[in-house]
């Protein structure tokens, strides 16, 4: 294939993969690294490598505006961002000696599990009057964010066991380069009851943190090539940037059922490449 086709393509899927990361939370490397196995026949690490960055770039593109339109909560950010870090470079320390096979059946899985907390029932009965975790309060992660009908306040849960969760999403995050967005929005909607606006558009800001510090390690082995980051980060902060703008105004369930069902025909292409020794 030509190489300036090539490099349009990929900037074509980054634009799509920024547009879902934003409206879903779950990083644009969802879309990219498939995109790149099971398209172009990249390397799965290098594919990885790749979706890191797309990751970083994901989450600036979107997190900016989350942060200036006041729902993104900056300090559960930065407080589970220890988390995620942490198990972010061990993750990528592990990948390093596990076989492509098994690194594309784990994504695959993953992007199973996404799809269904994509479309699943959201937390939307939140009690705000119901006491806040104690260490919710030490730290002062209790917030507020804004809706057409004024500012809600929430309370925050279970701040323990969504740290724990952060940490397995971080892990996973490092050896698979997809942000681990599912678990995150998990962790915060679920586990600590915050609002999924909130626990979405927190996800994304913390996205970038997290595959910036497994990032380092796919550089220092080789695994990221400029030839396949050069078109996938100006693509990806123009798909993010319309993202954001398109959460902001539309209800985008329709959106997320479809995009739950793509990733899920992408994951079963994966784990059949897998297991037939394709990747």
């Amino acid at each position: 294939m030509d190489i300036s086709i090539f490099t349009l393509i990929l900037f074509v899927g980054a634009i799509c993969a920024g547009l879902l990361g934003s409206l879903t939370g779950l990083g644009g490397g969802v879309v990219i690294i498939p995109l790149l196995t099971l398209g172009f026949g990249v390397d799965m690490r290098y594919a990885v490598g790749s979706a890191l960055v797309t990751s970083i770039a994901t989450s600036s593109g979107a997190a900016a505006a989350y942060i200036r339109e006041g729902i993104t909560n900056t300090r559960i950010g930065m407080f589970l961002e220890i988390a995620t870090t942490t198990g972010a470079v061990a993750g990528a320390l592990v990948a390093m000696y596990l076989p492509t096979n098994i690194i594309a059946l784990i994504f695959g899985g993953i992007l199973i599990f996404s799809a269904l907390m994509t479309v699943r029932k959201k937390n939307t009965t939140l009690d705000p009057s119901a006491p806040s975790d104690k260490l919710a309060n030490v730290l002062k992660l209790n917030g507020s964010y804004p809706t057409k009908d004024g500012v809600v306040k929430y309370n925050v849960h279970g701040v323990a066991g969504g740290y724990s969760l952060m940490t397995l999403a971080g892990i996973l995050s490092g050896i698979l380069g997809i942000g681990s967005g599912a678990l995150k929005v998990l962790a915060m909607d679920a586990v600590m009851k915050i609002p999924f606006k909130v626990s979405t558009t927190t996800s994304n800001f913390m996205v970038g943190v997290t595959a910036a510090a497994s990032a380092v390690i796919y550089l220092q082995r080789g695994y990221i090539d400029p030839g396949l980051a050069m078109p996938i980060v100006p693509g990806v902060l123009i798909g993010a940037f319309f993202g954001s703008k398109i959460l902001m105004k539309v209800k985008v369930g329709t959106l997320r059922m479809i995009f739950s069902v793509l990733i899920t025909l992408l994951a079963l292409q994966m784990i059949y490449n897998a297991l037939t020794g394709k990747i």
